[in-house]
Parts: structure tokens; sequence; C-alpha cells
């Protein structure tokens, strides 16, 4: 059996390779430099520096015509709670009201004179919702509001 023709079919003249020894050299290096790099990223861990953002669904509505700001939880997202703060703290602000709300949590204040609940809140200001994550103390606002009441 005569496999000389056989030969000059599967391996093909000068002219008919496909890769040039140099490009294939370069390829290979060029493999493992992006190889080694991804290795390293996992072995390293790289990437577990980026944190994720508190998100959640907070509904804040301002009646100034009724001197009066509600806030409504609407979702958590990935937040453990949400947790309420004020530009003013008004004549008897209590953070213990305004902290851990979870779903369907909702809280008024208001610019009644009349101490207790609702809260009193000043004359303006401005209130924010803070989302918190606990188990990496991450906090993220995802919504204020302005109030006027003059």
């Amino acid at each position: 059996m005569d496999l000389k023709s056989y030969r000059n079919k599967l391996v093909g003249s000068e002219n008919e390779r496909a890769v040039s020894p140099v490009i294939g050299v370069i390829l290979m290096v060029a493999i493992t430099v992006i190889l080694a790099a991804v290795i390293a990223a996992f072995v390293l861990d790289l990437g577990g520096s980026v944190g994720q953002e508190a998100q959640a669904g907070v509904s804040l509505e301002v009646d100034n015509s009724a001197e009066e700001v509600q806030v409504e939880v609407t979702s958590l997202g990935n937040a453990d709670h949400v947790n309420l703060s004020t530009s003013d703290t008004g004549s008897n602000w209590d953070s213990s009201d305004a902290e851990y709300l979870k779903v369907g949590d909702t809280r008024t204040f208001n610019a009644s004179t009349s101490g207790g609940s609702p809260v009193h809140l000043e004359n303006s200001g401005t209130i924010s919702a803070v989302a918190v994550i606990n188990e990496s103390d991450t906090e993220t606002s995802v919504g204020s509001e302005e109030w006027n009441f003059n």
C-alpha cells in the first residue's frame, strides 16, 4: 500500500498550510496568559470586594396643604429593613419609630403641635429612606422628599 499520495493530501504543501508556526506560538502564549489571569482572579478573590447595594421600595408622599408626610415600605428587595432620617429632628422626633421598618409598615409625620404620635415636624425639611443590609452593613438611600408647610 502506497501512502505517499495520502500524505500529500493530509499535510498539504507549503502554500496550503493554515497557520504559520510564529502565529501558532503567539496564540498559545496569549491563551496561557488569559488562563493564568482568570485562575489568579479566582484564587485571590479579586471580585469579592465588590459589594451589592441595598434595594427596597418606599413610597414617600408629602401633602403640604395637610402639613403631612406619609411613608410606606412597599418592598424590601435584598434589604433587611428600612430606616428613616430627617434633616429636621422636630420637637419629638423618635428614631425608634423610624427604624427597622418592614414591608407594609406606614409612618405618618405632621406639623401638628400636639406631642406623641404622629411625630411633629418643623415647617420645612427633608425626609430620607435608607435600605439596610445587616450582614454587610450596607446602607443605600432609596428615597428622599422635601416638605415645606409654610
